[in-house]
């Protein structure tokens, strides 16, 4: 006998029906938390001899092929009359449940008749009987439906299944055995390991193979990607892992690991990769209308997806945003659903941190199995803090429901009387709050979230409804983000708060998520091993509380100094106030330094300021310096929410060797305070004004009280750490290589206060320091530390 292929019933099933996911049946179904209370709750009903959960699986021979077919039926039962056997499969949903038989959906009769097929093979039945039972998870109503079966019927269907599925498993281990003869024959792309890359390519390695939690501090500029990315490569050549995920918060950094693997393709590494591009960028459409009535790539697209596989899987390996699109417009399929479905079987995948972590995007599709093979790579880890507080958060608008109600009068009474409904709840709730603006709650707000639920399921009779409101844009919105507010809502514990806010006619509720640690824990639940990774996790200990450290066992950090010599970098603190209520007073001192620091010696610099606000008054008043001198000197200013043409044009022009100065101006946690590779002389000096601490506001204050109530600094953990972090992302643009000079002039009175310098990294720390008055500046007058 030949190679084998594992295979789960509902893999199987899902490829043969190509319906996506094997739950999509429905047009919408329940929330997995729904989802198993639903399941539970007929298990409760079972018999005494009746089983649940049950493990089944079978061995089919086809050609030079062994398909090993396994899964878990959801009950086994016993018939009372005869005591036959009766195979139960459970759906659950939020919608409608079918009338009658031939509204049931035959990607759910095969997914029980796998199981059936398996029982009656491992029993030897020759008949059973196979039942759907369908539930709504609202009224808790049930529907049954059954079809008796005979073994012949039940082999002729799992073959035929299993026939349609040969050409991609024959590929598959085509690409499996090519791959891992690759893999054992490769060499680290470069000539010597970096100091440091060394070991944190081992401790990657090691973490994978104990299957543990790494957090790994490593400066910038040591290589990163190629050092986590190398060694999950070599562990899956060993059998330790079968895929593994490279997230990121950025497209800058996407392109970095995608770099490093077309490196390790040059070398003789043939890995099949997939980068997933968020839908909105992808789509060929010009509105994102995923229906077959508005898509040509949607309409039919199950009916190619498997050829257009097998096409791309054949011939690509390093599968890029353009790849996808060359081979979708080939196909005419979905790019997005594309790249996605290509992801699920690849080697290794690049997306974005949602992926993983975000309850309402992340893989739902892969099983169990799959996760405990599977290693995750966060690069920039620092960044998921934030963001998993954003993905953990949901918030809704009076406005939008007031808008809804009236949208849908005289046209849906039942979305007009639910948005009418939630609009009535903040209208009281207004009164309620009176002359406060403002009200904070640890308790979830309950009537809230059943009148959002109510207008959902208005909402969605109404989208699903032929010719309804799918035409309305948006109701559509409005429901997604009221069944986000829902889901949101069943995560709420102490870690929480809700507020509300009064805001100029209109009214905001939030579910807050303070500390995001407990929800990446679960979200990453499964996976193999976790290596967190960047060069700011500083102060080690507060981001392996904020990222879960303490959710699991076996977590682990490590920390590695950086390997460039202490002449590569010169250092200088100017103690001037960058205090809000003290910007008006320093603003010409701060600009006449930034000027004869850019004027000085010609180069490239980047100067980063904590807001928009603050950057432009700056670059206003250095203009009028700048324009005062006889040195020529070409500036850029980012801009918020620009385009990725308008970054790239950003980033091109510092070049190295043009003999001019070249000033850009941007912000500190911005797209170009991190993840950007300008080395050699693309990068004369970086000027960081401020500490970066978040602006004051509701939510930071809200944080603080919160960790100070739990007994961690409110401070530290609410503006402190976040704001030091993004300065030491931008100081951390300037030494990228072993051969790169540069000045970094850190611009704020705190830096040299205890607190805040103990956050520096060492490499920092040799810093002279400039005195100068504030409103007689001398920028030629300095002093050695201290």
């Amino acid at each position: 006998m030949g190679d084998h292929i594992q295979l789960s019933v509902r893999a199987l099933v899902e490829y043969a029906y190509r319906s996506g996911d094997i739950e999509s049946g429905f047009h919408v179904m329940s929330s997995m938390t729904e989802g198993t209370k639903a399941h539970q709750r007929i298990q409760k009903q079972y018999g005494e001899q009746d089983q649940k959960e049950v493990y089944v699986s079978a061995e089919i021979v086809m050609d030079d092929l062994l398909f090993v077919i396994d899964g878990r039926c959801d009950g086994l039962l016993v018939d009372g009359e005869g005591g036959s056997l009766i195979v139960d499969e459970i759906k659950s949903t939020a919608g409608r449940l079918p009338e009658e038989i031939d509204h049931t959906y035959p990607v759910h009769w095969a997914q029980a008749k796998c199981y059936a097929y398996s029982i009656a093979k491992d029993r030897g039945l020759q008949e059973l009987t196979v039942q759907l039972t369908y539930v709504q998870v609202e009224s808790e109503e049930e529907r049954r439906f059954r079809q008796r079966v005979t073994y012949d019927e039940l082999t002729q269907f799992v073959h035929e299944m299993v026939r349609s599925y040969y050409p991609c498993a024959a590929q598959q281990l085509r690409h499996k055995e090519l791959r891992n003869r690759s893999i054992h024959g490769l060499a680290f792309p470069f000539a010597a390991y970096r100091e440091g890359q060394r070991k944190l390519a081992g401790a990657v390695y090691q973490t994978i193979s104990e299957g543990h939690k790494l957090f790994a501090k490593a400066p910038t500029g040591i290589g990163k990607t190629i050092s986590t990315i190398f060694p999950s490569v070599k562990a899956i050549g060993a059998g330790l892992l079968q895929r593994f995920v490279y997230l990121t918060a950025k497209t800058i950094t996407r392109t970095a690991a995608e770099e490093a693997f077309a490196l390790l393709q040059t070398n003789g590494l043939h890995m099949q990769v997939v980068t997933m591009t968020a839908k909105e960028k992808i789509c060929f459409q010009e509105e994102v209308r995923c229906s077959k009535e508005h898509c040509p790539y949607a309409d039919g697209y199950y009916d190619r997806i498997n050829e257009a596989l097998l096409d791309l899987r054949s011939n690509e390996t390093l599968i890029t945003r353009e790849v996808v699109e060359e081979y979708a417009r080939k196909h005419t399929v979905c790019p997005f659903e594309f790249a996605l479905d290509a992801a699920y079987g690849a080697d290794a995948m690049i997306c974005d941190y949602n992926y993983v972590f975000d309850p309402r995007v992340s893989l739902k599709r892969m099983f169990e199995e799959q996760k405990r093979q599977t290693a995750l790579l966060i690069d920039e880890a620092h960044n998921l803090v934030d963001r998993a507080r954003e993905m953990y958060s949901s918030d809704l608008n009076k406005a939008d429901f007031l808008e809804m109600q009236r949208a849908f009068k005289g046209v849906n009474s039942e979305v007009h009387g639910a948005a009418k409904a939630v609009n009535q709840y903040y209208i009281a709730q207004r009164k309620a709050l009176g002359e406060q603006r403002q009200e904070v709650t640890e308790s979830l707000p309950e009537p809230l979230v059943s009148l959002v639920e109510q207008f959902a399921a208005a909402a969605e009779k109404e989208l699903l409804a032929p010719a309804g409101g799918s035409a309305n844009p948006e109701l559509l919105d409005l429901y997604f983000r009221s069944q986000s507010f829902v889901r949101i809502a069943e995560l709420f514990d102490e870690r929480f708060v809700t507020y509300t806010e009064s805001l100029r006619g209109d009214m905001r509720t939030k579910l807050f998520c303070l500390d995001p640690s407990h929800l990446l824990g679960v979200m990453s639940k499964g996976y193999h091993a976790m290596v967190f990774f960047s060069a700011t996790l500083t102060p080690l200990n507060y981001f392996m509380d904020m990222l879960g450290a303490g959710e699991s066992e076996g977590s682990y950090s490590i920390v590695i100094p950086s390997p460039f010599s202490a002449d590569q970098l010169e250092v200088t603190i100017a103690p001037l106030s960058t205090r809000y209520q003290d910007r008006e007073r320093t603003k010409f001192p701060i600009a006449a330094l930034i000027a004869k620091v850019t004027q000085e010696k010609r180069g490239n610099y980047l100067v980063f300021f904590p807001s928009y606000a603050y950057m432009n008054d700056a670059y206003e008043q250095y203009q009028l310096l700048a324009g005062s001198s006889s040195s020529s000197v070409r500036t850029m200013v980012q801009g918020p929410g620009m385009t990725e043409e308008e970054r790239e044009g950003f980033l091109a022009a510092f070049q190295g060797g043009s003999g001019d100065t070249l000033v850009g101006f941007a912000v500190m946690g911005g797209i170009f305070s991190e993840g950007i590779d300008l080395v050699g002389d693309r990068l004369t000096g970086v000027i960081v004004v401020g500490v970066g601490l978040p602006q004051v506001g509701l939510e930071r204050d809200i944080m603080k009280a919160y960790f100070d109530r739990t007994d961690r600094n409110g401070f530290d953990y609410a503006f402190l750490y976040p704001g030091m972090n993004k300065v030491l992302q931008a100081g951390g643009r300037l030494i990228r290589s072993e051969h790169d000079r540069g000045s970094l002039l850190l611009i704020d009175d705190r830096y040299l206060q205890p607190h805040y310098n103990r956050l520096l990294p060492p490499e920092w720390l040799n810093y002279r320091v400039l005195r100068a008055n504030e409103d007689q500046m001398d920028p030629n007058t300095f002093v050695p530390r201290g």
